[in-house]
């Protein structure tokens, strides 16, 4: 990392792969915060834990973001690095889908991308530097039956990442998304056994990532290691996609 502290912020960073990255992170010696919204004694328990301290708004609403943005701030200071990892999934087969199950999926996993994004980006710009990693999916690209919520949310994540990277490179800002596969958290272990076994015979790899893995590759974008990779989706799915 840099020689001068670092500041983050991981949205969704009280659990599953959120809390992974905000691990990694500091574990680096960065400074991080870490936004949740309903996390209730989970929540309280990895502030503990770790004395990372947490900050609960949701991510959906613009002026929640901005009040959360600005909390965070005046506590640890600039944010120099933005992990965009808060995101839910209502799954239903398209043809049975509800409005709300579409809008609630788009608007937390995609127009947060705007909400906490459009409140950092100003003081990166100023002062000519920043890291935004914005969490994607495998299925994205791959595409899933039964999530086509979630699908269109996360294209739409990484062609956020691309324009966003685009505008933002002579800035000193990189911008980049992380597309995991499926991972050891409790959301996927509560899968039924059939569809767990299901997925990990279309894995190459043949098993879930652990939380860690996709902290780490987080951090790596997020070091000055990175400073040259921007605009780009890194899959990390164990094979799960190619080309």
């Amino acid at each position: 990392m840099a020689s001068s502290k670092r500041t983050a912020l991981v949205t969704g960073g009280v659990q599953g792969l959120g809390a992974a990255t905000s691990r990694a992170l500091a574990e680096a010696g960065i400074t991080v915060a870490a936004a949740h919204l309903d996390g209730g004694e989970t929540a309280e328990a990895f502030g503990r834990e770790t004395g990372i301290p947490v900050f609960e708004w949701d991510v959906s609403d613009f002026d929640a973001c901005a009040r959360g943005v600005a909390k965070v701030e005046e506590a640890v200071g600039p944010i120099d690095i933005l992990v965009n990892n808060a995101g839910v999934h209502r799954d239903g087969m398209f043809h049975k889908m509800d409005l709300e199950d579409w809008e609630a999926v788009v608007r937390v996993d995609l127009g947060s991308m705007f909400n906490v994004t459009r409140h950092v980006i100003g003081g990166m710009r100023d002062r000519a530097f920043g890291r935004i990693i914005n969490v994607s999916s495998v299925n994205a690209a791959r595409g899933q039956a039964g999530q086509t919520n979630y699908c269109a949310a996360k294209a739409g994540v990484e062609g956020f990442t691309r324009a966003l990277a685009r505008e933002s490179a002579g800035k000193g800002i990189t911008v980049n998304a992380i597309a995991p596969g499926y991972a050891d958290t409790a959301m996927v272990r509560a899968m039924p056994e059939k569809i767990l076994e299901h997925i990990l015979e279309t894995v190459p790899q043949s098993r879930l990532a652990e939380p860690q893995e996709i902290g780490e590759c987080v951090r790596f974008l997020a070091s000055d290691a990175a400073a040259f990779v921007t605009g780009v989706t890194l899959h990390v799915s164990g094979g799960l996609r190619m080309g």
